[in-house]
């Protein structure tokens, strides 16, 4: 019934404007000029110091008519442009007979520009008082029905402009989103980091254990990888002498899709030599509580029915303590594979045979731990067997010196003491090759440029890399991935 009813609306539509073009109206104009927004006409009224007639002061408007109420030879409407809602009154007495002829051809979801005073109504709603009035934009289609507005998931992410068009919660999570890339870059700068870009295709996909999307580049004749972090260039701009960077990047990782997951998405990455993992931990908390108090105002969260509170100390944890304190896992079984598999098994936990003991116990943590870190929680003391790239830890070199950080049951960052011994590192690479040529697509690949960069020294180094789409789900209260993303990708209809 309702496709039947946009379909009927849109034939009457399109019959409306093949009789407008008929008519010599100029239906996509280009010669409009706006003299002010509408929270420009709202700030100059809440100062004025004396009450504004409508021929005070006449402002020029654009925008889109979200809502026509008509009296005869009168008609209210409503009109947005991208800083707020406008009332405005139409008079045919005012704007012309011929002029407001057009006016009632013209439809919700047309763009008008209106000039104008301001004055208030009985129910004290201040309103633009029209004298001129022009057709910006003539529109086809019809806008959602207003009162039930824009809900279907699967058509708010494949028509994100109508989304954003319809709801205004939608729009103030992505502004929310970009004022968190905003304040990220500015507390980077402020730090005397050197923001920069990287390679987005590259010969060897490195940086992180993933499955990469491949690509061919005709003139070079050799096949590229997207990236699936840029870590390995990062690292070598360390090497050269940028001692602090930091990239915001887009990131491809040819894996599922999920609430937590999209194929293509944001991260900061950033690298500070003469910096230990402790030391990044230490400013990822600085940095995440200015980050939501400039963008929620407040340091208290609150994120799917929890209340998080991200000042104060935040919560450290070795990745096996926190397997027997929180996971309730036996002590004993932390060592041992077999009875690790075993203990899977028997919670469900399905666990390849080909797996180290790094990736069994980190796929146990996945399960048992991280739905349960609630609090901002660093878990630190990773495996060697999953940590490629990070520096062996002094005391145990079982362990390296990472931690992944935990906030509302799922990871938003990870970093680490960067390894900068390149013997080391060619060993980790080559235990990497074998795990992929055992079966594992997702382990790193060796990556011989990286290791001859190494060969000219880095000094002492640490980076880290935040998802800023989890950080936007946090910060918005988005249950899923797809409510921050402006485009999510989607199968074909």
């Amino acid at each position: 019934m309702v496709l039947e009813q946009t379909s009927d609306l849109l034939k009457k539509r399109k019959t409306k404007l093949a009789t407008l073009k008929n008519n010599k109206i100029d239906l996509f104009p280009n010669d409009f000029i706006v003299s002010h927004t509408v929270q420009d006409i709202k700030n100059i009224i809440s100062v004025s110091p004396d009450p504004i007639s409508e021929d005070d002061q006449k402002f020029t408007v654009s925008g889109r008519m979200l809502a026509i109420n008509r009296f005869g030879k009168a008609s209210f409407i409503r009109f947005r442009d991208r800083t707020g809602l406008l009332q405005a009154y139409v008079r045919k007495d005012r704007i012309g007979d011929e002029n407001y002829e057009l006016f009632k051809q013209l439809d919700v979801g047309d763009f008008v520009g209106l000039k104008g005073g301001v004055f208030k109504t009985r129910t004290e709603e201040w309103t633009l008082l029209v004298d001129e009035l022009k057709l910006i934009c003539k529109t086809t289609r019809p806008l959602p029905e207003k009162f039930h507005g824009l809900k279907d998931p699967e058509k708010r992410y494949r028509q994100r402009y109508l989304d954003l068009m319809m709801n205004s919660d939608v729009r103030d999570i992505f502004i929310k989103r970009i004022k968190i890339i905003q304040t990220i870059r500015t507390f980077f700068l402020d730090r005397d980091y050197l923001e920069v870009e990287t390679p987005m295709m590259q010969p060897v996909p490195g940086g992180a254990e993933a499955a990469p999307f491949k690509t061919h580049h005709n003139a070079l004749g050799i096949d590229l990888f997207l990236r699936i972090a840029p870590e390995l260039y990062l690292k070598r701009l360390v090497i050269g002498g940028f001692e602090r960077v930091f990239e915001i990047n887009r990131n491809f990782r040819n894996e599922g899709i999920s609430t937590q997951h999209n194929p293509e998405f944001t991260m900061l990455e950033f690298y500070q030599a003469y910096a230990t993992y402790e030391d990044l931990m230490e400013l990822t908390e600085e940095m995440l509580r200015h980050v939501a108090l400039e963008v929620t105002g407040s340091v208290l969260i609150h994120y799917q029915g929890n209340t998080i509170d991200m000042s104060g100390k935040w919560n450290r944890m070795s990745l096996k303590f926190a397997l027997m304190e929180i996971g309730g896992m036996p002590e004993k079984l932390l060592s041992d594979r077999e009875k690790l598999t075993v203990f899977a098994a028997s919670k469900g936990i399905d666990v390849t045979k080909t797996a180290n003991m790094g990736k069994v116990l980190a796929k146990l943590f996945d399960v048992l731990v991280e739905p349960k870190l609630i609090d901002p929680t660093f878990i630190t003391e990773y495996p060697v067997e999953i940590s490629p790239l990070s520096r062996r830890n002094d005391k145990d070199p079982s362990v390296t010196d990472r931690f992944e950080l935990f906030v509302g049951g799922r990871e938003i960052a990870n970093g680490f003491s960067e390894l900068n011994d390149p013997d080391d590192q060619k060993g980790r690479f080559l235990q990497q090759a074998a795990n992929r040529a055992a079966g594992d697509d997702e382990a790193h690949h060796m990556d011989e440029d990286y290791i001859e960069a190494l060969e000219y020294g880095m000094p002492p180094t640490a980076g880290e890399g935040i998802g800023i789409d989890r950080l936007a789900m946090l910060l918005t209260d988005s249950a899923s991935i797809r409510e921050v993303i402006l485009f999510p990708h989607m199968k074909p209809k």
